[in-house]
């Protein structure tokens, strides 16, 4: 339990404190004493006993397959934590930096400390994997840690808090559980670090807060990931790639293929590519329907299926035509895998982050066309490419902006732990993911170190020979 009062704000205002006190014994913990605490971690998902609990949860909240929850949450952990294990001792190392010649007889380098308090506050889609990925950072860079989830996965969040009583103190690590007004009494709070994922619209509330406090964030957003299709591709492959990624977690992935950019020489061969991706996916999903698969899941609650179906609504309204659908069944929340295709840009479907199965099929003539399509959106999470072309690719990556961009393939900008995962401007701020995300969790402190020698002879008093050598330093040093 986290504190006696029965008021929340003074409640969290009590274990804050308790946090700001062990944050500063917190930082000094030696790399063995971080390693255990990530070794917890490592134990507790490779006890399958104890992951059936998640496993049941996922699907209590999203009729999640096994698969999916080891695929995308249990494994993905797995690989973050033992990554930090191996990598720790060489991360909070002091990195050398070299010095100009001004500074002769000096040491530089960076040393590596701990934030403090740190806020981590998780979001519905992946909510085991995007709590417990960034927590393990804040671990490995010795700070204390308050955690938000989501209250739309109830039953995932009344594990991840079972978890977490058991395997840390609450002055360590402790997570509050709430609706907004729970998170508005955190944001309010001082803390040294906030960590959110979540969509653009509340990251602005987010960091509106943290400016308040002067608190440094991370932002992982979303946005609209487009997928595009160049000539050169093979389109069977990438269309097959790209309908398992949209229906992965029902289309509810931030980095999703939010839609489908195709050459208009390929718009039909994709249509049937695309089909037979998703009957190979799902068998028997065009023909009989999808609700009796077992490897499809939900979307999360009603509400965001009334969004999903108000964007679809819209747009066929507006003239966008089904290339590919099926049943929806409000009662089960699903939304079965959907093709539109004479889709505009007045359309809400291509506006809004779509979060679900339906993709949107747009064309574009020519390579400038295609670049103008996405340029005239904010910068996106990822950006997919589906080319053999070596030119084309070289194009869009020079021409275009976006967090990540993945090649011949889908959802791999997170499968890496060296390369940093992160959005730009409207799609996030900050990245993170192995050596990266205990820099977004430290403070890369700048020291100097005189060893011997001084700078005594360019203080005044200013005299000629001063003077002198100034000169001589700006032409030859400086």
């Amino acid at each position: 339990m986290i504190a006696v009062s029965t008021d929340p704000a003074i409640a969290i205002q009590e274990v804050f404190v308790k946090q700001q006190a062990q944050a500063q014994r917190q930082k000094h913990l030696s790399v063995a004493e971080r390693r255990e605490r990530i070794q917890r971690i490592i134990r507790y998902v490779e006890d399958d006993a104890k992951m059936k609990g998640l496993k049941d949860a996922m699907y209590a909240d999203f009729r999640k397959s096994e698969a999916e929850v080891l695929i995308s949450e249990i494994g993905v952990i797995t690989q973050h934590a033992r990554h930090a294990y191996r990598e720790l001792a060489r991360w909070m190392r002091p990195e050398k930096a070299s010095a100009p010649l001004l500074l002769a007889g000096t040491q530089s380098y960076v040393q590596f400390e701990a934030k403090g308090v740190c806020l981590i506050i998780a979001p519905w889609n992946y909510p085991f994997n995007l709590m417990f990925s960034p927590l393990l950072y804040a671990i490995a860079a010795g700070n204390t840690a308050i955690l938000k989830p989501s209250e739309m996965t109830p039953h995932t969040s009344a594990f991840m808090k079972k978890m977490i009583t058991e395997l840390f103190p609450e002055e360590e690590v402790v997570m509050i559980e709430g609706d907004a007004s729970t998170a508005k009494i955190l944001l309010d709070l001082p803390f040294d670090h906030i960590f959110f994922t979540g969509s653009p619209q509340v990251g602005k509330i987010v960091m509106a807060a943290a400016a308040k406090n002067l608190t440094s964030v991370t932002l992982e957003l979303g946005g609209k990931s487009p997928a595009i299709v160049d000539v050169s591709a093979n389109v069977e492959d990438v269309a097959y790639k790209m309908a398992w990624a949209k229906c992965l977690n029902n289309g509810q992935t931030c980095i999703a293929p939010d839609y489908a950019l195709v050459n208009e020489a390929q718009k039909e061969q994709f249509i049937q590519a695309y089909r037979a991706g998703i009957e190979k996916l799902y068998p028997g999903a065009i023909e009989s329907g999808i609700a009796d698969n077992p490897d499809y899941c939900r979307i999360v609650n009603d509400r965001h299926y009334q969004r999903i179906r108000r964007l679809y609504d819209d747009a066929i309204s507006k003239g966008a035509v089904e290339l590919l659908g099926g049943r929806w069944i409000p009662e089960e929340r699903l939304v079965p895998p959907t093709l539109l295709g004479n889709v505009s840009d007045d359309m809400l479907i291509m506006e809004e982050e779509i979060f679900g199965p339906v993709l949107p099929l747009v064309t574009y003539a020519n390579n400038e066309d295609a670049v103008r399509t996405i340029l005239k959106r904010p910068k996106p999470l990822t950006l997919y490419i589906g080319a053999r072309s070596k030119a084309f690719i070289d194009y869009i990556l020079e021409n275009t902006s976006a967090g990540s961009t993945v090649v011949n393939d889908f959802l791999l900008g997170y499968a890496n732990p060296h390369l940093p995962f992160g959005g730009v401007n409207n799609s996030g701020i900050g990245k993170y993911m192995g050596y990266y995300g205990f820099v977004a969790f430290s403070n890369e402190k700048s020291v100097i170190k005189r060893n011997f020698g001084t700078m005594s002879m360019i203080y005044p008093p200013y005299n000629k020979t001063v003077m002198f050598i100034l000169n001589k330093l700006l032409k030859r040093i400086l």
